[in-house]
């Protein structure tokens, strides 16, 4: 990269900066919300809920087929 074109892209850093940090939040973001091990102790979490009724057996399953949308769409990513 020449001095010129140093000097016309430098106000620009901030801005790549910014959108570099963007991407990496949203992959991090996207790798925990997909991750297996995380979902499978959601669904531990879910179990314990409904067996010591602090939720219903219908909020139990609707949160278990989230999770498992979850799994199987994190699947198809990876």
């Amino acid at each position: 990269m020449g001095f010129f074109s140093g000097l016309v892209t430098a106000p620009l850093a901030p801005v790549k900066g910014v959108m570099w940090l963007a991407e990496t939040l949203t992959e991090q973001a996207e790798a925990q919300l997909y991750d297996p091990g995380r979902i499978a102790a959601e669904m531990q979490q879910v179990a314990d809920e409904s067996a010591a009724g602090e939720i219903t057996e219908e909020e139990a399953a609707e949160r278990e087929e989230e999770l498992i949308r979850r799994l199987n769409e994190g699947r198809a990513r990876g």
